[in-house]
C-alpha cells in the first residue's frame, strides 16, 4: 500500500525555486532516506507533508488523505520530528508529550497508555517528571521523538532524529525505527542525515534531491552493490549541475 505520493511537488518563494517538481512514492513499511547538500530542499519538502508549508504546484498525499483536500486527516497520519524539536522548555517531560498527545486528538481514555507507552520506546521513562530545560540535548531530541509517535501515526518524517546524541543513544534510536517499521504496524519512515553511515544502517532506499530536484531514487543495495560507496554517491549527486545534466536513473517499480 502507498502511504506516501507526491507528484510535482514544487515550492517557489518569489523568483527562487526552492523544491522544484519533485515526485516520489514510499510504501508501507518502508525506510527511506532523504538525502541531499544543505539548501537542496529537504526540509522545505519535508515541511509540506506535514502540513506546516503550503506548496506552490504539485499534489501530495498521506495514508490516503490528500494534504489540500483533507489537510487535517493527512496530519493526524503523519508523526514529524523537524530538526529542532518543538519543545516547551518549561514543561515536564511526560506533561509536554500529554499536551501535545492532547493536540493530536487522543482519546482521553486512551492517552494516558499512549504517553506512557511512547516514553518507555524512547528511553524517557526515567526522567518523564524531569524540567526539559534540565536535559541534556541528547534527551531532548528524544523528547521530540516520543511526541512524533505519540499518537501512532502510519508516517514518521524525521529529520536528523539522532542529532546529538552519543554512540548508545544512536544505536537505541536506529533499534527503535528499525522496530517502527517491522511488525504488525508497519509505520513508513522518511529519514533525513547527514551521516550517510546511519542511512546506509536504517534505510532500505535513498531519495535525493539536488539544487530543489530529485537526482537519484533507487534501493541501497542497487546504490552500493559491487564495492561503490554511498559517499562517493552523494559527493558526485551533489556537487553536478542537474540542469545541464541528465536525470539519474531511477528503481524499477
Amino acid at each position: 500500500m502507498r502511504m506516501i505520493e507526491v507528484e510535482g511537488l514544487s515550492k517557489r518563494y518569489g523568483d527562487v525555486v526552492a523544491v522544484d517538481g519533485v515526485s516520489f512514492s514510499v510504501d508501507r513499511g518502508e525506510v527511506v532516506g532523504f538525502l541531499g547538500p544543505n539548501g537542496a530542499g529537504k526540509t522545505t519538502t519535508m515541511r509540506m507533508l506535514t502540513g506546516f508549508l503550503p506548496p506552490s504546484d504539485g499534489s501530495a498525499s498521506i495514508a490516503g488523505h490528500d494534504i489540500f483536500e483533507d489537510s487535517m486527516g493527512a496530519r493526524r497520519s503523519v508523526g514529524y520530528l523537524p530538526e529542532s524539536p518543538p519543545l516547551y522548555p518549561e514543561m515536564r517531560v511526560r506533561d509536554y508529550v500529554d499536551y501535545v498527545a492532547a493536540i493530536k486528538d487522543l482519546p482521553r481514555r486512551s492517552r494516558k497508555e499512549a504517553v506512557d507507552r511512547a516514553l518507555e520506546r524512547c528511553g524517557l521513562s526515567e526522567v518523564r517528571s524531569r524540567v526539559i530545560a534540565t536535559l541534556s540535548k541528547g534527551y531532548r531530541q528524544r523528547v521530540g521523538l516520543a511526541q512524533a509517535i505519540v499518537h501512532d501515526p502510519p508516517v514518521l518524517i524525521l529529520d536528523e532524529p539522532t542529532v546529538g546524541l552519543d554512540p548508545i543513544q544512536i544505536g537505541e534510536i536506529r533499534a527503535l525505527i528499525a522496530e517502527l517499521a517491522s511488525g504488525d504496524a508497519q509505520h513508513t519512515v522518511v529519514l533525513s542525515s547527514h551521516i550517510l553511515a546511519e542511512v546506509s544502517a536504517i534505510c532500505r532506499r535513498i531519495i535525493m534531491i539536488n539544487q530543489g530536484r530529485k537526482t537519484v531514487d533507487a534501493p541501497i543495495e542497487e546504490l552500493t552493490g559491487e564495492g561503490r560507496s554511498l559517499d562517493a554517491l552523494f559527493a558526485r549527486e551533489t556537487t553536478r549541475d542537474i540542469a545541464a545534466a541528465p536525470a539519474a536513473p531511477e528503481a524499477a517499480e
